[in-house]
């Protein structure tokens, strides 16, 4: 297997491409994109094609291997964010991350085989990747704008609004992702219902109550967007709920199954 070999390749692509975005914004510099989001780009397509390679060209939904495929997912995000609304900050996050999480797939977790899936089973499974993957992006933004306005607030002009754009498009971009979310996370919860047979010997019963809750939150928070202009520390909060409770609901559930009870969910 050649993951091992070469995806010390890819962390450092990832790790480059942060190091480069984060000392630009210490450097009062103007945020370059074209070094570090290719260093990104290269980074993301080696980390897609060892995870193929490392899960026989499957879809592994195993704890570390749906871990590091949504970091993958949600660096590929990122890029595409940054072709139409340049912000450096999120690579500066987003980045580590995915190398510290294909890092752990790669050289910690025990090696996995992709369960036989339906193509249904997969369908659902592929909206619920995106869906988490888009309101992982979501909720990383959210915590950039608390960030942006609290800096507005007290005055401090410094990195943290280089980063960023103006606060108007930050908030548009936000919710724009948290709509197309909460789209996808429509489609996870309409497919599970019509392709799940039965919750209970499937294991699933807490991630579809967590996912519905959360669904529920992020619904409450577009709605409120739309029909009162909620926006600032109301939105974030509600943002962060309902992305923790996603979390808790798929990740939180593996865990338990897999490296608590030892138990394939």
């Amino acid at each position: 297997m050649h993951a091992p070999l070469i995806a010390p390749f890819a962390i450092a692509l990832y790790l480059l491409a942060a190091g480069f975005l984060a000392s630009s914004l210490r450097q009062d510099e103007a945020t370059p994109t074209r070094v570090p989001m290719t260093f990104a780009a290269v980074a993301v397509l080696m980390h897609a094609a060892l995870v193929l390679e490392a899960h026989r060209g499957a879809l592994d939904l195993h704890f570390f291997a749906a871990l590091s495929l949504v970091a993958c997912v949600v660096s590929a995000l990122t890029l595409v964010v940054n072709l139409t609304r340049p912000i450096a900050a999120l690579g500066v996050i987003v980045f580590p991350l995915s190398a510290v999480l294909f890092a752990i797939d790669v050289y910690l977790a025990p090696p996995t085989f992709p369960q036989v899936l339906d193509w249904q089973i997969k369908l659902h499974a592929t909206f619920a990747l995106l869906a988490y993957s888009v309101l992982s992006i979501a909720v990383v933004l959210a915590l950039l704008l608390a960030l942006q306005e609290r800096a507005l607030r007290n005055r401090h002009f410094g990195a943290v609004l280089r980063a960023l754009p103006p606060l108007t498009l930050t908030e548009t971009l936000l919710f724009r992702l948290i709509a197309t979310g909460f789209a996808l996370l429509s489609l996870t919860l309409l497919s599970g219902i019509l392709f799940v047979e039965n919750l209970f010997a499937q294991h699933l019963i807490h991630k579809t109550v967590l996912s519905i809750i959360a669904w529920v939150v992020f619904g409450v928070l577009l709605l409120g967007r739309r029909l009162r202009g909620w926006r600032g520390r109301r939105a974030v909060n509600l943002a962060l709920a309902g992305y923790v409770l996603l979390l808790l609901s798929f990740f939180g559930t593996k865990f338990v199954l897999e490296l608590v009870l030892h138990r394939v969910g």
